[in-house]
Protein backbone atom coordinates (compact mmCIF):
# COMPACT_ATOMS: atom_id res chain seq x y z
CA UNK A 1 0.00 0.00 0.00
CA UNK A 2 2.65 2.22 0.69
CA UNK A 3 4.72 1.67 -2.76
CA UNK A 4 1.48 2.29 -4.64
CA UNK A 5 0.94 5.62 -2.75
CA UNK A 6 4.36 6.72 -3.24
CA UNK A 7 4.00 5.77 -7.08
CA UNK A 8 1.08 7.55 -7.32
CA UNK A 9 2.58 10.71 -5.63
CA UNK A 10 5.41 10.66 -7.58
CA UNK A 11 3.16 10.74 -10.91
CA UNK A 12 1.36 13.67 -9.48
CA UNK A 13 4.29 15.58 -9.10
CA UNK A 14 6.14 14.94 -12.87
CA UNK A 15 2.37 15.79 -13.63
CA UNK A 16 2.15 18.65 -12.14
CA UNK A 17 5.54 19.68 -13.24
CA UNK A 18 4.54 19.51 -16.99
CA UNK A 19 1.37 20.88 -16.33
CA UNK A 20 2.65 23.97 -14.64
CA UNK A 21 5.83 24.07 -16.74
CA UNK A 22 5.18 27.39 -18.44
CA UNK A 23 3.33 28.82 -15.28
CA UNK A 24 5.23 31.38 -13.14
CA UNK A 25 5.85 30.99 -9.63
CA UNK A 26 4.15 33.50 -7.05
CA UNK A 27 5.07 36.05 -5.68
CA UNK A 28 3.89 37.82 -8.80
CA UNK A 29 3.05 41.86 -8.45
CA UNK A 30 0.54 43.25 -10.15
CA UNK A 31 0.05 47.25 -10.47
CA UNK A 32 -2.56 48.97 -11.77
CA UNK A 33 -2.75 51.35 -15.05
CA UNK A 34 -6.58 51.88 -15.63
CA UNK A 35 -9.79 51.63 -14.63
CA UNK A 36 -11.03 49.32 -12.19
CA UNK A 37 -12.28 46.71 -13.78
CA UNK A 38 -10.58 46.94 -17.00
CA UNK A 39 -8.11 44.46 -16.24
CA UNK A 40 -5.79 47.56 -17.24
CA UNK A 41 -2.61 45.67 -15.39
CA UNK A 42 0.85 45.57 -15.37
CA UNK A 43 2.54 41.85 -14.34
CA UNK A 44 5.32 42.22 -12.28
CA UNK A 45 8.00 39.10 -11.88
CA UNK A 46 10.86 40.10 -9.55
CA UNK A 47 12.65 37.27 -10.41
CA UNK A 48 12.90 38.07 -13.96
CA UNK A 49 13.22 41.98 -13.06
CA UNK A 50 16.31 40.82 -11.36
CA UNK A 51 17.72 39.14 -13.83
CA UNK A 52 16.80 41.90 -16.37
CA UNK A 53 18.99 44.46 -14.21
CA UNK A 54 21.86 42.69 -14.63
CA UNK A 55 21.45 42.44 -18.46
CA UNK A 56 20.77 46.31 -18.87
CA UNK A 57 23.41 47.93 -16.50
CA UNK A 58 25.44 50.45 -18.03
CA UNK A 59 29.17 50.15 -19.54
CA UNK A 60 31.57 52.18 -17.52
CA UNK A 61 32.04 55.63 -19.84
CA UNK A 62 35.49 56.08 -21.44
CA UNK A 63 36.29 59.64 -20.20
CA UNK A 64 38.34 62.20 -23.15
CA UNK A 65 39.08 65.87 -23.57
CA UNK A 66 37.86 67.95 -26.23
CA UNK A 67 41.27 69.67 -26.48
CA UNK A 68 43.60 69.29 -29.01
CA UNK A 69 43.99 68.28 -32.67
CA UNK A 70 40.86 67.34 -34.54
CA UNK A 71 40.89 63.84 -35.54
CA UNK A 72 40.37 64.38 -39.39
CA UNK A 73 43.47 66.59 -39.21
CA UNK A 74 45.42 63.94 -37.57
CA UNK A 75 44.09 60.40 -39.04
CA UNK A 76 43.72 59.34 -42.78
CA UNK A 77 40.18 58.74 -44.02
CA UNK A 78 37.87 59.55 -41.34
CA UNK A 79 34.29 60.18 -43.12
CA UNK A 80 32.72 60.36 -39.63
CA UNK A 81 33.55 62.14 -36.38
CA UNK A 82 36.06 63.81 -37.64
CA UNK A 83 35.35 67.39 -35.62
CA UNK A 84 35.72 65.20 -32.61
CA UNK A 85 39.15 65.76 -30.82
CA UNK A 86 41.95 62.95 -31.17
CA UNK A 87 41.32 62.19 -27.35
CA UNK A 88 37.69 61.83 -27.98
CA UNK A 89 37.92 60.05 -31.30
CA UNK A 90 40.65 57.68 -29.58
CA UNK A 91 38.39 57.02 -26.94
CA UNK A 92 35.08 56.21 -28.36
CA UNK A 93 36.65 53.79 -30.65
CA UNK A 94 37.82 51.70 -27.48
CA UNK A 95 34.03 52.19 -26.19
CA UNK A 96 32.98 50.96 -29.75
CA UNK A 97 35.17 47.94 -29.79
CA UNK A 98 34.13 47.19 -26.40
CA UNK A 99 30.48 47.57 -26.93
CA UNK A 100 30.51 45.60 -30.24
CA UNK A 101 33.60 43.49 -30.50
CA UNK A 102 35.27 42.93 -27.05
CA UNK A 103 36.42 39.79 -28.13
CA UNK A 104 38.41 40.77 -31.85
CA UNK A 105 38.72 44.31 -30.38
CA UNK A 106 40.23 46.53 -33.39
CA UNK A 107 40.57 43.82 -36.36
CA UNK A 108 37.05 43.34 -36.49
CA UNK A 109 36.91 47.00 -38.62
CA UNK A 110 40.26 47.89 -39.34
CA UNK A 111 43.01 46.19 -40.93
CA UNK A 112 45.78 46.70 -38.07
CA UNK A 113 48.46 46.61 -40.53
CA UNK A 114 46.96 50.69 -42.48
CA UNK A 115 43.78 51.73 -40.35
CA UNK A 116 42.92 54.17 -43.43
CA UNK A 117 42.53 50.93 -45.54
CA UNK A 118 38.76 50.27 -46.20
CA UNK A 119 38.70 47.05 -47.31
CA UNK A 120 36.79 45.29 -44.67
CA UNK A 121 33.07 45.31 -44.95
CA UNK A 122 32.46 46.10 -40.96
CA UNK A 123 34.27 49.36 -41.25
CA UNK A 124 31.69 50.67 -43.85
CA UNK A 125 29.19 48.92 -41.95
CA UNK A 126 30.02 50.54 -38.46
CA UNK A 127 30.18 54.32 -40.48
CA UNK A 128 26.54 53.97 -41.30
CA UNK A 129 25.62 52.66 -37.97
CA UNK A 130 26.82 55.72 -36.73
CA UNK A 131 25.53 57.85 -38.65
CA UNK A 132 21.88 55.64 -37.95
CA UNK A 133 22.83 56.79 -33.80
CA UNK A 134 22.78 60.51 -34.96
CA UNK A 135 19.95 60.22 -36.76
CA UNK A 136 17.38 58.25 -34.43
CA UNK A 137 18.89 60.44 -31.73
CA UNK A 138 18.28 63.59 -33.99
CA UNK A 139 15.18 62.88 -35.21
CA UNK A 140 12.99 60.66 -33.80
CA UNK A 141 13.30 61.90 -30.32
CA UNK A 142 9.56 61.16 -30.18
CA UNK A 143 10.25 57.23 -29.75
CA UNK A 144 13.73 57.68 -28.21
CA UNK A 145 13.26 60.84 -25.89
CA UNK A 146 16.52 62.50 -24.60
CA UNK A 147 17.35 59.03 -23.93
CA UNK A 148 18.63 58.27 -27.19
CA UNK A 149 20.79 55.15 -28.33
CA UNK A 150 23.99 54.11 -28.73
CA UNK A 151 26.06 51.34 -30.52
CA UNK A 152 25.64 49.33 -26.87
CA UNK A 153 22.12 49.91 -26.90
CA UNK A 154 21.54 47.28 -29.63
CA UNK A 155 24.44 45.20 -29.54
CA UNK A 156 25.38 44.43 -25.77
CA UNK A 157 28.75 43.36 -26.86
CA UNK A 158 27.57 41.12 -29.73
CA UNK A 159 28.86 41.75 -33.15
CA UNK A 160 25.23 41.03 -34.47
CA UNK A 161 22.66 42.32 -32.02
CA UNK A 162 20.92 39.00 -30.55
CA UNK A 163 17.55 40.43 -31.96
CA UNK A 164 17.14 40.81 -35.32
CA UNK A 165 15.05 39.75 -38.42
CA UNK A 166 15.20 38.48 -42.35
CA UNK A 167 12.66 38.04 -44.67
CA UNK A 168 11.32 34.59 -44.52
CA UNK A 169 11.80 32.18 -47.16
CA UNK A 170 8.90 29.33 -47.40
CA UNK A 171 9.75 25.62 -48.06
CA UNK A 172 7.70 24.38 -50.38
CA UNK A 173 8.84 20.72 -51.40
CA UNK A 174 7.06 17.92 -50.18
CA UNK A 175 5.24 19.53 -47.52
CA UNK A 176 1.59 18.67 -47.29
CA UNK A 177 1.05 21.73 -45.35
CA UNK A 178 1.72 24.27 -48.00
CA UNK A 179 2.37 27.42 -47.22
CA UNK A 180 1.92 27.61 -43.71
CA UNK A 181 2.52 31.64 -43.12
CA UNK A 182 5.05 31.02 -40.63
CA UNK A 183 2.44 30.01 -38.24
CA UNK A 184 2.91 26.94 -36.08
CA UNK A 185 6.43 26.97 -35.47
CA UNK A 186 6.81 29.27 -32.14
CA UNK A 187 9.58 31.19 -32.16
CA UNK A 188 10.91 34.06 -30.22
CA UNK A 189 9.50 36.46 -32.94
CA UNK A 190 5.90 35.79 -32.34
CA UNK A 191 6.34 35.75 -28.99
CA UNK A 192 6.55 32.10 -29.12
CA UNK A 193 3.07 31.95 -30.08
CA UNK A 194 1.52 29.78 -32.92
CA UNK A 195 0.84 33.27 -34.63
CA UNK A 196 2.82 34.44 -37.50
CA UNK A 197 6.71 35.65 -37.19
CA UNK A 198 7.34 36.66 -40.44
CA UNK A 199 4.75 39.90 -40.30
CA UNK A 200 7.50 42.13 -39.28
CA UNK A 201 7.73 42.77 -43.39
CA UNK A 202 4.66 43.72 -43.11
CA UNK A 203 4.74 46.64 -40.74
CA UNK A 204 8.62 47.41 -40.25
CA UNK A 205 9.91 48.26 -44.00
CA UNK A 206 9.11 51.19 -46.32
CA UNK A 207 5.77 51.62 -47.39
CA UNK A 208 4.33 49.24 -45.17
CA UNK A 209 0.67 49.18 -43.78
CA UNK A 210 -0.53 50.44 -40.64
CA UNK A 211 -1.26 47.36 -37.91
CA UNK A 212 -5.18 47.51 -38.15
CA UNK A 213 -7.65 45.28 -37.88
CA UNK A 214 -10.85 47.11 -36.78
CA UNK A 215 -12.55 49.28 -39.31
CA UNK A 216 -14.50 52.65 -38.13
CA UNK A 217 -17.84 51.67 -39.14
CA UNK A 218 -20.42 49.35 -36.54
CA UNK A 219 -20.59 47.20 -39.58
CA UNK A 220 -17.48 46.24 -42.27
CA UNK A 221 -18.27 48.30 -45.12
CA UNK A 222 -15.37 50.24 -45.44
CA UNK A 223 -13.40 47.89 -43.84
CA UNK A 224 -12.26 44.46 -43.71
CA UNK A 225 -9.31 42.51 -43.10
CA UNK A 226 -8.56 38.93 -43.88
CA UNK A 227 -7.94 36.19 -41.09
CA UNK A 228 -4.06 36.14 -42.71
CA UNK A 229 -3.77 39.82 -41.86
CA UNK A 230 -5.45 39.77 -38.71
CA UNK A 231 -3.08 36.98 -37.41
CA UNK A 232 -0.12 39.33 -38.80
CA UNK A 233 -1.24 41.73 -36.45
CA UNK A 234 -1.68 39.93 -33.88
CA UNK A 235 1.72 38.10 -34.40
CA UNK A 236 3.19 41.66 -34.33
CA UNK A 237 1.51 42.88 -31.58
CA UNK A 238 2.65 39.65 -29.65
CA UNK A 239 5.94 40.41 -30.40
CA UNK A 240 5.83 44.02 -29.30
CA UNK A 241 4.62 42.46 -26.38
CA UNK A 242 7.04 40.49 -25.75
CA UNK A 243 9.80 42.67 -26.34
CA UNK A 244 8.72 45.32 -23.99
CA UNK A 245 7.99 43.16 -20.83
CA UNK A 246 4.62 44.21 -21.15
CA UNK A 247 0.68 43.60 -21.58
CA UNK A 248 -1.25 44.95 -23.63
CA UNK A 249 -2.60 47.63 -21.57
CA UNK A 250 0.49 49.09 -21.58
CA UNK A 251 -0.68 51.11 -24.61
CA UNK A 252 -4.13 49.75 -24.90
CA UNK A 253 -7.42 50.93 -23.49
CA UNK A 254 -8.82 47.03 -22.60
CA UNK A 255 -12.54 48.44 -23.19
CA UNK A 256 -11.94 50.25 -26.39
CA UNK A 257 -8.59 48.42 -27.76
CA UNK A 258 -8.95 50.34 -31.23
CA UNK A 259 -9.63 54.09 -29.67
CA UNK A 260 -6.84 55.89 -30.29
CA UNK A 261 -8.54 58.56 -27.72
CA UNK A 262 -9.13 55.78 -25.23
CA UNK A 263 -5.02 54.62 -25.20
CA UNK A 264 -2.33 54.76 -22.78
CA UNK A 265 0.17 57.77 -24.32
CA UNK A 266 2.93 54.79 -25.01
CA UNK A 267 0.55 53.83 -27.91
CA UNK A 268 1.69 57.00 -29.52
CA UNK A 269 5.55 56.58 -28.64
CA UNK A 270 5.22 52.84 -30.22
CA UNK A 271 3.25 54.21 -33.40
CA UNK A 272 6.26 56.81 -33.47
CA UNK A 273 9.13 54.07 -32.78
CA UNK A 274 7.27 51.82 -35.67
CA UNK A 275 7.89 54.93 -37.98
CA UNK A 276 11.22 55.12 -36.79
CA UNK A 277 11.54 51.28 -37.86
CA UNK A 278 10.77 51.59 -41.23
CA UNK A 279 13.28 54.42 -41.58
CA UNK A 280 15.99 52.28 -39.80
CA UNK A 281 15.96 49.13 -42.15
CA UNK A 282 14.75 50.73 -45.21
CA UNK A 283 17.55 53.97 -45.04
CA UNK A 284 20.96 52.49 -42.58
CA UNK A 285 19.89 48.12 -42.91
CA UNK A 286 19.06 47.66 -47.08
CA UNK A 287 20.62 50.11 -47.99
CA UNK A 288 23.86 48.19 -46.89
CA UNK A 289 22.53 44.72 -48.84
CA UNK A 290 25.69 45.15 -51.28
CA UNK A 291 28.25 45.35 -48.82
CA UNK A 292 27.36 42.68 -46.57
CA UNK A 293 29.12 39.34 -47.78
CA UNK A 294 26.44 36.58 -48.22
CA UNK A 295 27.34 34.78 -45.19
CA UNK A 296 26.02 37.17 -43.34
CA UNK A 297 22.74 37.80 -45.02
CA UNK A 298 19.51 35.55 -44.11
CA UNK A 299 18.22 32.77 -46.72
CA UNK A 300 16.45 35.22 -49.04
CA UNK A 301 19.52 37.42 -49.66
CA UNK A 302 18.85 40.26 -47.74
CA UNK A 303 20.43 41.91 -44.58
CA UNK A 304 19.85 42.24 -40.70
CA UNK A 305 17.04 44.46 -39.76
CA UNK A 306 15.98 45.83 -36.38
CA UNK A 307 12.59 45.12 -34.81
CA UNK A 308 11.30 46.05 -31.01
CA UNK A 309 13.38 43.59 -29.15
CA UNK A 310 16.05 44.64 -31.02
CA UNK A 311 16.49 47.75 -28.71
CA UNK A 312 14.39 47.23 -25.63
CA UNK A 313 15.06 43.34 -24.96
CA UNK A 314 12.52 42.61 -22.54
CA UNK A 315 12.08 46.44 -20.78
CA UNK A 316 9.87 48.88 -22.10
CA UNK A 317 12.58 51.44 -21.82
CA UNK A 318 16.05 50.34 -23.17
CA UNK A 319 18.78 50.31 -20.55
CA UNK A 320 15.82 50.99 -17.90
CA UNK A 321 15.67 54.61 -19.25
CA UNK A 322 19.54 55.07 -18.73
CA UNK A 323 20.82 57.41 -21.01
CA UNK A 324 24.52 57.49 -22.41
CA UNK A 325 24.39 60.64 -24.26
CA UNK A 326 25.71 62.78 -21.83
CA UNK A 327 29.20 60.61 -22.24
CA UNK A 328 28.78 60.72 -26.28
CA UNK A 329 27.03 63.98 -27.17
CA UNK A 330 28.31 63.89 -30.58
CA UNK A 331 25.79 60.66 -31.40
CA UNK A 332 22.82 63.27 -30.78
CA UNK A 333 23.63 66.16 -33.23
CA UNK A 334 20.95 68.76 -33.53
CA UNK A 335 17.68 67.87 -35.57
CA UNK A 336 18.73 67.94 -39.45
CA UNK A 337 16.13 67.78 -41.38
CA UNK A 338 11.77 67.78 -40.68
CA UNK A 339 11.01 64.10 -39.96
CA UNK A 340 7.81 63.11 -41.81
CA UNK A 341 4.72 61.81 -40.15
CA UNK A 342 4.71 64.02 -37.24
CA UNK A 343 1.06 63.40 -36.75
CA UNK A 344 -0.06 60.16 -35.79
CA UNK A 345 -2.27 58.90 -38.80
CA UNK A 346 -5.18 57.11 -37.34
CA UNK A 347 -5.35 54.31 -40.05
Amino acid sequence: MKNWTQKIALALSIFAMLFLTACERPPIESKQTGFRGTGMDQIINPRTNEQLAKLNELPPPMPSSPDGPKASAVYKNVKVLGNLSTAQFGAFMVSMTSWVAPNQGCAYCHNVANFADDSLYTKTVARRMIQMNQSINGNWSDHVKTTGVTCYTCHRGNNIPQNVWFNTVEKRGGNMLGNKNGQNDPLVGSAFASLPNNAFSSYFVENAGPARVIGDTALPTGHKASLQSTENVYGVMSHMSHSLGANCTFCHNSRAFSSWEQSTPQRVQAWHGIQMLKDVNTNYMDSLASVFPDNRKGPGGDVAKANCATCHQGVNKPLYGKSMLQDYPFLAPINSKPKEGNQVAKN
